[in-house]
């Protein structure tokens, strides 16, 4: 029996489900994106190869290239303010509040030269996508074993002076999609603060006007970054840890708070508490 009418009845009707219904549309540009990182994966990591040969922060700006595609797909924007305070040319972390799998596509928009990411390990194991992180220098750490995270943090710090990194951290250590800030890890902190490097906080506004899973929204908009002033650790020991912490988490929250306050693209407050587009 010749197979291609029944495909042909499956393929409208998906096509009319996701016209009709917000939850088809929502999972339809899931699994699309899942699928774009796994494509993207694997020909980005050619290129990487190619073009340099193995594990190097260099092949960041061309993983970069390629996410930064995603935006024209799904109709995000991109409003940056403060991009030049991450043109840099020393070591420093750089922070940045955690809301959802799109974050991967705001710090590819504004990733800096030399910079890594600290990551959980289990995302080595992710396929092409696991593979394309270990060949951008991504640094993974086995958050179920403190010691072995601390080890090689203290040797994170080490490199990043001596290699002139720059390491990207989200210090909530999870997502997030609540409308606030989650308290800080002390992670990115100590580490800051045992490189003495200055740390540069950098906000994303609310997400929940165009993507929020909890009612299946996910649609165009335009994302605000703000990236804050670099906040110095010149001097500063173990014991200035939480007061560091502190002062990043009331800075950025305030920023996050007042970002997300503003009218959105189309139409609605990205605010706690308010109601998303329909």
């Amino acid at each position: 029996m010749d197979a291609w009418p029944w495909l042909t009845a499956a393929l409208l009707l998906l096509l009319l489900l996701v016209q009709l219904s917000r939850a088809a549309r929502f999972y339809a540009k899931l699994c699309l994106y899942c699928a774009l990182c796994f494509t993207v994966s694997i020909v980005a990591a050619a290129v990487c190869l190619l073009r340099h040969g193995g594990r190097t922060v260099e092949n960041m700006s061309i993983i970069s290239w390629f996410v930064r595609s995603f935006k024209y797909i799904y109709g995000l924007r991109f409003e940056v303010k403060g991009r030049e305070k991450l043109e840099v040319d020393h070591p420093c972390v750089i922070i940045s509040n955690h809301q959802s799998i799109l974050d991967m596509m705001g710090l590819m928009e504004i990733l800096p030269q030399r910079c890594v990411q600290i990551a959980k390990r289990e995302l080595l194991f992710m396929g092409p996508v696991g593979l394309i992180m270990y060949l951008g220098g991504v640094i993974f750490i086995n958050r179920q074993r403190s010691r072995t995270a601390m080890t090689v943090m203290a040797d994170v710090g080490e490199r990043m002076v001596s290699e002139n990194l720059k390491v990207w951290i989200y210090p909530e250590g999870t997502r997030n999609n609540n409308g606030d800030l989650l308290p800080f890890k002390k992670g990115a902190f100590y580490l800051a603060i045992q490189a003495q490097v200055p740390v540069i906080p950098v906000v994303y506004s609310n997400f929940s006007s165009y993507y929020d899973p909890r009612t299946r929204l996910f649609t165009s908009g335009t994302i605000k970054v703000e990236v804050l002033d670099a906040i110095p650790t010149s001097g500063l020991t173990v014991a200035d840890v939480p007061k560091l912490m502190d002062s990043c988490h009331q800075a950025m929250r305030s920023a996050f708070v007042h970002m997300s306050k503003a009218p959105q693209e189309n139409g609605a407050t990205a605010g706690p508490g308010a109601r998303p587009a329909q």
